[in-house]
């Protein structure tokens, strides 16, 4: 029976992580390690006044703004 808890340990471990497992199989195949995961630009519309705050508060507390507001939509998702 351990065996079979390390078998679906290992699938689970595997389909949580797909992209990566991809990468190293191209990588096997080509050489070459591709990027596991892509970072998409988009653009969307907010109050003027608000991206100012934003701007500074990020600036003046060091941090990315791209990454706070992927941050936020993990939290907003549930994701983490």
């Amino acid at each position: 029976m351990k065996k079979l808890n390390f078998l679906n340990e290992c699938r689970e471990i595997i389909y949580k992580n797909i992209e990566i497992f991809r990468a190293i199989e191209n990588y096997d195949k080509t050489n070459r390690l591709s990027k596991a995961f892509y970072r998409e630009r988009i653009n969307f519309t907010i109050d003027n006044k608000l991206l100012d705050k934003f701007k500074k508060y990020c600036q003046d507390h060091g941090y990315n703004m791209s990454r706070l507001i992927e941050k936020h939509i993990k939290e907003e998702l549930k994701l983490n």
